[in-house]
């Protein structure tokens, strides 16, 4: 995790949630101006809750020159205020601010996510913003996938409060104007930690999960604290809290594809795509082997059409079949780009690691079991993604001093 959640609310409705947990909201965005999807993922704009200042960030300004010229008309903060919230819609995937050409998708998903232990030493890609830009993403729920058959099968589940509160994912955030620009570009991402027992059957790595309301939620957006300290990081740890955790419709899977449903267990009764609510009553009629034969053939029918899902026609993506060390979501991938005359090409990763052969390549999911049984194959792609700061399939050792995100810095320095 976390790879993709639910946040299928209006803005004004989070706003009075938090307001009624003694989280004040100055300033939020119009409920239009929020994606409100039961599916949502990386490169969306959702819902971040933070501190109301500068765009360099709490404490004094210590950027770059570059993001100095992009905050003149901010003005510096004289004497003491009082700190004030607010709610405003970021893009998925954080962009660091001294990012001087848009970045490529391949790379922006590789920020999806920051690693705890990637922000317990100084330096590296995180330092800034861990500093200065904490944030709390706003959410109903994450989905996970559990993988089955020796990773051939992949069933999604929902993890959200046994509470049914909100979820207040600890974060980072930053604001990036591109050369020859004069739009700002605000962007997140979410830290991830070791999971806690509950979770570990499901996956190793969870989203930071703070409590609402709670001194070390306030303590993690505090601007005052303009420094990293152990404090902050002692913060970053497994939710200890009680969670319910299901499987929901395969559904989920599809980039695009939204519906209320996805967050209702399968084996619910409120569930219309649990296809034994269907035939419940007639199983019990049935007498002979006749005719739950035909029961179990009109079950396979309703199987192939589920439930109702609307598809987003403006998510021209599609979705490609991934393992990483964050999660094992199915993510979005964009249409190759058509070549821009003068254009710098991205900064290759080291190979080894990345490529992937032919053989191994993902698959491209369908938007629903009728249509993957139907439709043409999609192009398999040749390269898997990875997560924030991780290289590999494998769960990553702490990060040592002086190593950091450098590879993914090298990444925005293009």
């Amino acid at each position: 995790m976390c790879g993709r959640y639910a946040l299928g609310i209006r803005a004004s409705f989070v706003r009075h949630q938090f307001q009624e947990h003694d989280m004040p909201v100055d300033d939020a965005p119009e409920d239009e101006d929020v994606r409100q999807t039961y599916n949502f993922a990386p490169g969306n704009h959702g819902l971040v809750y933070r501190a109301d200042v500068p765009d360099w960030g709490a404490g004094g300004r210590n950027h770059s020159s570059q993001q100095d010229d992009h905050d003149e008309d901010e003005g510096e903060i004289e004497g003491p205020q009082e700190t004030k919230y607010k709610l405003q819609a970021m893009k998925w995937g954080l962009v660091p601010f001294w990012t001087k050409r848009n970045p490529d998708y391949g790379t922006v998903m590789r920020t999806i996510n920051a690693r705890d232990d990637s922000l317990a030493h100084n330096g590296g890609m995180w330092n800034t913003m861990k500093q200065k830009k904490r944030c709390i993403v706003v959410a109903q729920g994450f989905y996970e996938w559990l993988k089955k058959n020796g990773g051939k099968e992949k069933i999604p589940h929902f993890v959200k409060r046994k509470d049914g509160q909100l979820m207040c994912f600890a974060g980072l955030w930053d604001c990036v104007q591109y050369e020859g620009s004069d739009e700002k570009h605000y962007t997140y991402t979410i830290i991830t930690t070791d999971s806690n027992k509950q979770l570990s059957f499901l996956h190793d790595r969870m989203p930071v999960i703070l409590e609402n309301g709670s001194d070390a939620l306030r303590t993690w957006l505090d601007p005052k604290r303009s420094e990293w300290s152990k404090e902050l990081q002692s913060l970053l740890k497994p939710y200890e809290g009680e969670l319910e955790c299901y499987p929901v419709s395969k559904e989920v899977g599809k980039v695009g594809n939204n519906s209320p449903a996805f967050i209702v267990p399968v084996a619910s009764t409120e569930n219309k795509n649990n296809i034994a609510n269907f035939f419940s009553n007639a199983k019990k009629e049935a007498a002979g082997k006749e005719e739950e034969k035909e029961i179990k053939a009109e079950e396979t029918k309703m199987s192939q059409k589920g439930a109702k899902v609307d598809h987003d026609q403006q998510e021209q993506r599609s979705t490609v079949e991934q393992s990483g060390s964050e999660n094992n979501a199915p993510l979005p991938v964009p249409s190759p780009p058509s070549p821009k005359a003068g254009s710098k090409r991205t900064h290759k990763v080291e190979s080894g690691e990345d490529d992937v052969p032919p053989a191994k390549a993902v698959k491209v999911e369908g938007a629903s079991a009728l249509a993957s049984s139907t439709a043409s194959p999609e192009k398999k792609m040749g390269r898997k993604t990875r997560s924030a700061t991780n290289n590999n399939g494998t769960k990553a050792s702490p990060v040592k001093s002086g190593d950091g995100s450098q590879r993914i810095t090298n990444f925005f320095n293009k």
